[in-house]
């Protein structure tokens, strides 16, 4: 006989949802992870009293009331706002571009002025339907801002020259007339107080979980657990690769505890030149800040991904969505099996759109 309802492999967000609205509806399961912790990704740990993101900067934002009332429900939520700053060979920039880039960047003074600069740029480049990620950003901000603030950073984030990037990866690139300086444009923002592990062991409440465990070494056996089965892992590896291997970024931290109230003023400082091999640095304090004396910095590197490493940023370009749509195609043929969340479905999701996802399961699925 089959112990429980569901077999959820991945103890993330997607996972963490799908377990509380199947705990909801007096469905039984069992959660397991390959990582000795819950909260997948989003797993933030305490240092000096700073809930440190271990896996990056997770802010949550989300224009979607659905969701956010439903994270509400597991953890309440700060004011915090996502306002970084690029660093150029020690020039310092705002994020998003807004005024106060434009301002630096060309002494302009007025929305009129700064458009009028950003179009002028872009004619002289002579770009009418961008091809690619480059043309694409000049398009938006303009020569000077894409040679400054764009190319490098981006293309020590992907590993790529950005004339060889798809530009819909830079279109949702905030850019402002205005002074605002908060990067979402979204209604709802914030961070959980007391960090998202919490958030996520309430959210996964009485479900057992076990950490440790390999799903895909001993599948067989987890799967004969429970009727139904949830995989978050990545597609490709659990049909073993059979059709070659999915690319994707991989990110590896570099994190120090500093004896001293404040490093950089700032959660996040983007480095964009070419030159400084971190991408950014991220200073976990002021996602919460309570004045702790002490301060936590983590400097991100982009890699590119192999076997042993996390996988990060599906690489989604033309060749990696086709062998997509080739797995995607198996999956759709395993009954009993659902596949969610950004490894299971090769697709870079903010936070808000992880767990929509998983409660529209949860709603197909449960009723």
């Amino acid at each position: 006989m089959k112990k429980y309802d569901y077999l959820i492999v991945g103890a993330g967000l997607f996972g963490a949802t799908f377990a509380q609205r199947a705990r909801q509806a007096g469905k039984s399961c069992l959660v397991i992870d390959k990582r000795n912790h819950i909260a997948g990704n989003v797993y933030t740990k305490a240092v000096e009293d700073i809930h440190v993101h271990v896996y990056g900067a997770h802010i949550f934002h989300t224009n979607d009331r659905r969701v956010w009332d439903y994270v509400n429900q597991f953890a309440e939520f700060n004011r915090f706002t996502n306002s970084p700053v690029a660093n150029y060979h020690g020039e310092l920039y705002s994020l998003p571009f807004n005024m106060y880039t434009f301002n630096k960047m060309w002494g302009v003074v007025t929305p009129a002025e700064a458009a009028a600069e950003i179009e002028r740029q872009r004619k002289a480049a002579g770009i009418t339907e961008p091809k690619n990620l480059e043309e694409q950003a000049i398009s938006l901000v303009g020569v000077d801002i894409y040679e400054k603030l764009v190319k490098g950073y981006t293309e020590k984030q992907w590993g790529r020259p950005c004339t060889e990037l798809p530009a819909f990866i830079i279109r949702r690139l905030p850019v402002r007339l205005t002074f605002d300086n908060n990067y979402f444009n979204a209604r709802y923002q914030g961070i959980p107080m007391g960090g998202y592990t919490a958030m996520v062991q309430a959210m996964l409440g009485t479900t057992p979980v076990e950490l440790n465990v390999d799903y895909l070494a001993d599948k067989e056996k987890w799967d004969a657990l429970a009727d139904k089965v949830l995989y978050t892992g990545p597609i490709d590896a659990y049909f073993d690769y059979r059709l070659g291997a999915l690319e994707y970024r991989s990110v590896r931290f570099e994190t120090e505890l500093l004896d001293m109230p404040n490093f950089q003023g700032n959660a996040a400082v983007n480095y964009t030149d070419r030159e400084t091999p971190w991408t950014r640095i991220i200073e976990h304090k002021w996602f919460e800040d309570k004045g702790q004396p002490k301060t936590v910095i983590s400097r991100e590197y982009s890699s590119e991904w192999k076997p042993g490493d996390e996988p990060y940023y599906p690489v989604n370009d033309e060749k990696n969505g086709a062998l997509y749509s080739q797995y995607k195609a198996l999956a759709e043929k395993e009954e009993k099996l659902h596949f969610g969340g950004r490894l299971g479905e090769y697709k870079y999701y903010d936070m808000d759109a992880v767990i929509a996802q998983a409660l529209a399961l949860a709603d197909r699925e449960l009723g």
